[in-house]
């Protein structure tokens, strides 16, 4: 029997609550907060109107072309945010870890051997990265890029996994320097 939960779920589904609305509220309050931020359109405090309706119609363009040329985002989309959070935890529980095991002022001592854009640019790629493969794997590589790469999952996933440990060994090598100190 189905469960209260299950039956709203399905009857947001057909609504397209999951295609359209949430992917949509999403873009927009990113754009919001990126408008307000930058400040483009001057004080966020005299802007909020135009930042709304900048925000709003951007979002509207965004998510409208998926339901114009029939292309359902749905599943590769939710299979994207599953994975994601996924690293993002494996990511959080793997600092903390991190963060048991050595010293107790870790931050100040990594900012002091990892001076420079060297930590910031190691840490971008390493996301931009992962960013990638869950975007590949996720399927949602194949509605940006339609003919697709017709490489297996596993191989990118191996791929991606030899990339960041290699990224890592190199931060390793540049945080402790040719002396080994």
């Amino acid at each position: 029997m189905a469960t209260f939960f299950e039956i709203a779920i399905l009857k947001m589904q057909a609504l397209g609550f999951f295609s359209f609305l949430l992917p949509f509220m999403l873009t927009s309050a990113i754009t919001y907060g990126i408008l307000r931020k930058s400040q483009l359109f001057g004080e966020p405090e005299k802007n909020v109107t135009v930042n709304a309706i900048i925000s709003l119609v951007f979002s509207l363009f965004v998510w409208a072309a998926p339901v114009i040329l029939g292309i359902n985002i749905e599943t590769p989309l939710a299979t994207f945010f599953v994975q994601g959070l996924s690293v993002f935890l494996v990511g959080m529980i793997a600092m903390m870890l991190v963060g048991m095991v050595f010293q107790p002022d870790l931050p100040k001592n990594l900012s002091e051997k990892l001076k420079g854009p060297a930590l910031a640019g190691g840490l971008a790629a390493i996301g931009l990265i992962a960013g990638i493969i869950i975007m590949i794997t996720s399927g949602l590589g194949g509605i940006f890029f339609p003919r697709g790469i017709q490489i297996p999952s596993d191989i990118l996933i191996s791929v991606g996994v030899i990339i960041l440990l290699g990224g890592t060994v190199a931060l390793i090598v540049l945080a402790t320097g040719k002396n080994g100190k």
